[in-house]
């Protein structure tokens, strides 16, 4: 059904009371004009600045009584034919007994007609008494041919205040563009529509990075995500060669949105590894891959002393990351936010988020693939880990030697040395049980040794600072050990 469908049933039904949250007034107002010519009722619009009026169909009488609550609802009770009554930010009134009293009397048909009474507001909170007499109606987000006409409208009116020059526009673009304004409302999706025509004067590729941006910022308002502008590349990761595989075999159904039968969209992956291996540049890299926004969930911002605000903080911030869809909403060492020993000495909070974070991984129907990485496998709840939770789990090792050989190729070239003067074989010797992250530290503490030295960066200058080095994987061998171990056979290898 429609909007209008929607609004003629509750008229025709004769609702008492009508509660629409929204910051489009001219949209609802509309919409009831509409529904006149479905079901007639006489039409009134309240504001405390004009009072009340007639505004049926094309008609817009002026004002009949003072903008007074008091007198409004006296005189809805008193009128002798049944109307429709848009009472704009009407909700502070009711704060006082008598007010309440005379509304929740014309709610209850005393000595009046059957009015329909509608409650349009931003946000409306209504006292408990009248919250059971109330139908909340929420409008439909406008749907693809709504938002291009919504595009098409700001092109046309770029051109009439450009002396008739027309927008550049990418017909693909446009149509991803459209596809990204999904989830907004009028108002949002048109100002950033706006924003990003009279930019420059055209939509092509390049608009749709400031789109994310534009509306992760309109979306999040909670704070608790954060927009990943650095993603890396895929080419920017060394080895991860089945991981790499995997993502690029999606990445088509998950931006199209449509699985062939029998074929489940993906949800989202467990990366699980050794400290430094390059988790966090995968997650960074899937995103790239998919051609999609990259949020990150941080949980340490989620937990509030006050109850209930922390799963409350969870339900928004996995709420906004739908709304962004297409995303990838990474959690970065999710084990540091949920509990696993089934313990209640955070009066259960993280039993309570773990719960809710389960049900929303095995119910929710948007378009976000989910990375949570892990260093720790026994923090993790084993909840978490049940098949099916997770398309897959990924165990990121400790490089190989050619991988090794080619994150020394990768970290040099990027400081802008040519990797072909150096031994890459025998540095990558000379780092076994070298995380990624400790390559690419000893290439940094070298270049300092070079640059005190007033020498160029030589093989000599990167193994002295390898030898100097004690890896994590000597420093903590039994727990990096008893992690490989556990991953064997119950993880897929990245490599």
């Amino acid at each position: 059904m429609t909007d209008l469908q929607d609004l003629t049933a509750l008229i025709r039904a004769n609702t008492p009371l009508i509660v629409i949250e929204t910051r489009d007034e001219g949209r609802v107002v509309e919409l009831f004009r509409q529904a006149l010519m479905h079901v007639w009722r006489a039409l009134h619009r309240w504001s405390i600045t004009e009072g009340l009026r007639r505004i049926d169909l094309d008609r817009e009488d002026p004002a009949e009584i003072a903008p007074d609550a008091s007198n409004t609802l006296q005189a809805i009770r008193n009128a002798e034919q049944r109307g429709i009554y848009l009472l704009l930010d009407f909700h502070p009134y009711l704060g006082y007994a008598g007010t309440q009293r005379q509304l929740r009397e014309i709610l209850q048909r005393r000595d009046c007609e059957p009015h329909v009474l509608v409650l349009v507001g931003h946000k409306v909170e209504l006292p408990a008494e009248l919250e059971s007499l109330a139908v909340r109606y929420t409008p439909r987000l406008p749907d693809a041919n709504a938002l291009l006409k919504l595009v098409r409208e700001e092109a046309e009116n770029y051109a009439k205040e450009h002396g008739g020059r027309r927008v550049e526009a990418d017909s693909e673009a446009v149509q991803q563009i459209v596809r990204n304004l999904r989830g907004l409302d009028p108002i949002d999706a048109r100002r950033i529509a706006r924003q990003l025509i009279f930019n420059d004067g055209a939509l092509g590729p390049g608009d749709l990075p400031e789109l994310a941006k534009l509306k992760f910022e309109l979306l999040n308002r909670s704070g608790h995500l954060h927009y990943e502008y650095d993603t890396a590349r895929m080419d920017d990761v060394a080895g991860a060669s089945r991981f790499k595989r995997w993502v690029q075999q999606r990445r088509d159904v998950f931006v199209s949105g449509e699985a062939p039968v029998g074929l489940d969209p993906p949800k989202g992956v467990l990366l699980l590894g050794v400290q430094g291996c390059g988790k966090s540049m995968l997650a960074k890299a899937v995103a790239a891959g998919f051609g999609v926004p990259l949020v990150r969930l941080d949980f340490g911002t989620l937990y509030d002393k006050f109850h209930g605000e922390t799963e409350k903080n969870l339900r928004d911030a996995l709420s906004s990351a739908e709304q962004l869809e297409p995303c990838v909403l990474w959690i970065d060492e999710i084990e540091k936010g949920l509990a696993s020993d089934g313990g209640d000495s955070d009066g259960g909070v993280s039993r309570r988020v773990l719960g809710y974070l389960l049900t929303w991984m095995a119910e929710r129907k948007s378009r976000v693939f989910l990375v949570a990485t892990a260093n720790q496998i026994d923090a993790l709840p084993p909840e978490l880990l049940r098949k099916g939770r997770f398309d897959e789990i990924f165990f990121v090792d400790l490089p190989g030697a050619a991988t090794r050989e080619a994150l020394f190729a990768l970290h040099l070239r990027r400081r802008q040395l040519d990797p072909a003067t150096f031994d890459l074989a025998g540095l990558s010797a000379a780092s076994d049980g070298f995380s990624g992250a400790e390559i690419e530290q000893a290439i940094v503490a070298a270049l300092y040794a070079a640059h005190a030295a007033k020498a160029p960066l030589n093989d000599f200058m990167l193994r002295a600072e390898l030898k100097q080095t004690r890896p994590l994987s000597v420093l903590m061998a039994e727990r990096v050990q008893g992690l490989r171990e556990w991953a064997q056979g119950r993880t897929v290898p990245a490599d």
